[in-house]
């Protein structure tokens, strides 16, 4: 999807896979249509911010109908890509790396790591996942075509791997290191660090109760 040329805030972008996970649910289910409330329950997103998302896109449901489910779905299926695989090459085959080659997104078929890379020689030549381990010294060799990288390396070698891939065409990064790694601005990283998560979600259980409702700034 063309986030510029739909000109839809970031935020909205964001949760446009929340939406198409529930609403593909929801298909499976034999469900025909749903409701903002209903989403809204489900998602943990508050109707009047589903129904400015949606808004974006144009008359996507009808008052006092809500939205049919099969139409849905296959609208954020198109703008998602859906129908297109995206192909990812993952860098670490740590705990976290294994973790995530033996899923491989298997609930998420547009999405598959192709190709893994390591510098245990213990690892290379090995297969995780169905995936083949190779050796980080050739990652230039054997990336390809592959656009984008999951980082699940050490803080300490994050940055000299993400200057290669950049190097070697990758235009997307989802880091899972603390390091904040530096990149040229036509580069996107997303940054997921699973410790400050962590602490984030103690703070609010403390200082955030459920019952108080979300304002628009926490969306």
């Amino acid at each position: 999807m063309d986030m510029e040329q739909a000109k839809i805030p970031q935020a909205t972008a964001k949760r446009l896979p929340l939406y198409y996970r529930f609403l593909n649910n929801l298909h499976s289910q034999g469900k025909l249509r749903v409701s903002s409330k209903e989403l809204s329950e489900a998602v943990k997103v508050d109707s009047a911010t589903i129904r400015r998302d949606f808004s974006y896109f144009g008359a996507l449901g009808k008052k006092g109908y809500g939205y049919n489910v099969e139409y849905l779905l296959s609208f954020f299926r198109k703008t998602l890509d859906q129908d297109e695989t995206t192909r990812v090459a993952l860098i670490g085959v740590g705990n976290l790396g294994t973790a995530f080659l033996n899923y491989n997104f298997t609930k998420n078929n547009n999405t598959k790591i192709e190709i893994a890379f390591d510098a245990n020689q213990e690892r290379v030549g090995t297969e995780v996942g169905g995936v083949r381990v190779e050796h980080i010294d050739q990652l230039e060799e054997k990336i390809g075509d592959l656009s984008v990288a999951i980082l699940t390396v050490p803080a300490s070698a994050a940055q000299g791997i993400t200057d290669r891939l950049v190097e070697a065409g990758v235009s997307g990064i989802l880091n899972f290191t603390p390091a904040r790694i530096n990149v040229p601005s036509h580069i996107r990283v997303h940054h997921i660090d699973l410790a400050i998560e962590l602490q984030a979600l103690v703070y609010f259980l403390k200082h955030y109760p459920l019952n108080e409702p979300e304002t628009e700034e926490d969306q």
